[in-house]
């Protein structure tokens, strides 16, 4: 056997905070290299690192003190920072409460309210074309509810113009 073949493969990784190779086995060196290229793929999958392949040798996993770190507009939301009152915060605690307010659910009831009244003074089977609209969540065509009241469908895309122009001019939308 040659002197070559007998010696075992040496496995090294890189300590960036000391800036020193230490020999590891191979079980450990496979598990570091699994484990750094999966994070940094995760990182410049998401724009945050773009460390050239030449030196993924230096990945320790610390974006937050890497050269090659570009945050760009990519900010973790479990990511937190010491605010100017001196506690911890994150972006998820600016964020605005995205639940209506109870004034905001009776003031629209209250104008939907309004709006279904003066569509009932405009047209005859306005609780009929209401019911349809309830009925379908997902929304309904003119043409079909033109259909199940039995109207022609231009006769009755007219008339809503109308409705709809005048029930907006009552909301003030335009």
């Amino acid at each position: 056997m040659s002197k070559k073949e007998n010696q075992s493969k040496q496995y090294r990784v890189y300590l960036k905070a000391t800036r020193e190779w230490v020999e590891v086995s191979e079980e450990v060196y496979k598990e570091h290299i699994r484990f750094h290229d999966a994070y940094r793929k995760r990182h410049q999958s998401h724009g945050q690192c773009v460390c050239p392949k030449n030196k993924f040798w230096l990945c320790d996993a610390d974006c937050l003190t890497c050269e090659f770190r570009c945050a760009g507009d990519h900010i973790s939301l479990d990511y937190t920072t010491e605010n100017e009152d001196g506690d911890m915060c994150s972006p998820l605690d600016m964020l605005a409460d995205a639940t209506l307010s109870i004034e905001k659910v009776i003031c629209d009831r209250a104008e939907l309210d309004q709006l279904f009244a003066r569509l009932r003074e405009l047209d005859p089977e306005a609780d009929t074309i209401i019911q349809l609209w309830k009925d379908h969540p997902e929304g309904i065509s003119d043409h079909a509810i033109a259909r199940k009241l039995g109207r022609p469908q231009k006769t009755f895309a007219d008339q809503m113009k109308k409705y709809r122009t005048d029930l907006r001019r009552i909301t003030g939308n335009k």
